[in-house]
C-alpha cells in the first residue's frame, strides 16, 4: 500500500458495531484504533498518526460527532484527514450538516452494511494516496 500501514481511528459508542468494524478493517491489514467518546478519540488523534477516521454523530458526554469534526478541521495539522460520518441520523438536515463540516461521506447505520463502509473507507484511502503521490 504504502510505506506505513494504515491507521483508522472508530469513534463510536456502539459496542457491536465497533468490534465487527474493527475485526473487518483489522482482516484487511488496517491498524484499527478505538474510542467510544470524542475525548478518547482526540486522545488518540494527538498520540498516534490517524490516515483515517469513521465517526458516529450521537456519542455519550454531551459531547457529539459534530463537534469532534468541527474541531478536527479547525486543526490545521489534523484537518486533512479524512473522516466518515457513520450514523443512526438519517435526517437531510444532518447529512447536509456533516458533509459540510468536512466529511468525506456519510452512512447512515441502518442502510449500509459494514462490509459497504470497509469498502468505502478502502477506497477514499486508496484515493487519498493516488493524489499525495501525485
Amino acid at each position: 500500500m504504502d510505506e506505513h500501514k494504515k491507521t483508522i481511528l472508530i469513534v463510536e459508542d456502539d459496542v457491536f458495531i465497533l468490534d465487527v468494524l474493527y475485526k473487518k478493517l483489522d482482516a484487511q491489514g488496517y491498524t484499527v484504533l478505538k474510542a467510544g467518546d470524542v475525548e478518547s478519540g482526540f486522545a488518540a488523534i494527538k498520540t498516534h498518526k490517524i490516515d483515517l477516521v469513521i465517526l458516529d454523530i450521537l456519542l455519550p458526554g454531551g459531547s457529539n460527532g459534530f463537534l469532534f469534526l468541527e474541531n478536527l478541521k479547525q486543526n490545521k495539522e489534523l484537518k486533512e484527514i479524512p473522516v466518515v460520518i457513520l450514523s443512526n441520523l438519517s435526517e437531510h438536515q444532518d447529512i447536509e450538516k456533516g458533509l459540510h463540516l468536512g466529511a468525506v461521506d456519510f452512512f447512515v447505520k441502518s442502510n449500509h452494511t459494514p462490509n459497504e463502509v470497509v469498502e468505502k473507507v478502502g477506497q477514499i484511502l486508496k484515493d487519498q494516496h493516488a493524489s499525495s503521490s501525485v
